[in-house]
C-alpha cells in the first residue's frame, strides 16, 4: 500500500485525473465484484487528494501574481510551497 501512494505521488495532475476517471467508469458499470469496488474506491480517494493536493499548490502559485493598481498583473514574486 505504501508504494502505491509513492507511486501516486509521483503521478502529474493529468495522469492522475485519467486513472481517476477510470476508476470512476469501472466503478459506475456495476460490474465490478463488492470486494474489487472497495478496494478501487480506496485507490480513488488517494487520486483525488493528489489530484487536489496539485490543484492547491497551482493556486497558490497564481495568488502570487502580484496586481498593480490598476489590477493588472506588475509582476510575481517567489512562491514556496508548503509540503502537504
Amino acid at each position: 500500500m505504501a508504494s502505491e501512494t509513492q507511486t501516486i505521488d509521483t503521478l502529474s495532475f493529468e495522469d492522475a485525473l485519467r486513472a481517476l476517471e477510470t476508476i470512476v467508469r469501472q466503478l459506475e458499470s456495476g460490474d465490478v465484484p463488492l470486494e474489487d469496488s472497495i478496494s478501487l474506491y480506496e485507490k480513488g480517494e488517494k487520486l483525488r487528494q493528489h489530484c487536489q493536493k496539485r490543484l492547491d499548490a497551482a493556486q497558490a502559485r497564481i495568488e502570487k501574481i502580484v496586481a498593480g493598481p490598476d489590477g493588472a498583473a506588475a509582476g510575481t514574486q517567489p512562491f514556496d510551497a508548503p509540503d502537504r
